[in-house]
């Protein structure tokens, strides 16, 4: 099996499909070393981190697009003209 790049965000994708190849070990199968152990609860954190971020960012977006819509609805009640509800005072 290769070694974990947390750079790669396909690494884990790519190991499990190594799996899947004829005459390859079982991939449900636990780990039998203490260092691959090690291995797969660092795989599994930075794995963690990135969704993290990826959900930070996605409602960093949606906040920013509520924003835009609030100001562009502003935007366009300040363009309607007024009306003056008693034109005689």
């Amino acid at each position: 099996m290769s070694e974990f790049n947390p750079q790669d965000p396909f690494g884990l994708l790519n190991q499990f499909s190594q799996f899947m190849k004829p005459g390859s070990g079982n991939p449900f199968m636990p780990p039998l070393s203490e260092e691959e152990i090690d291995r797969k609860i660092l795989e599994c954190r930075t794995i963690e981190q990135w969704l993290t971020m990826q959900v930070g960012m996605l409602q960093m977006t949606v906040k920013t697009l509520e924003l835009q819509k609030a100001g562009l609805a502003a935007f366009k009640q300040g363009l309607e003209p007024k009306t003056d509800p008693d034109p005689n005072p």
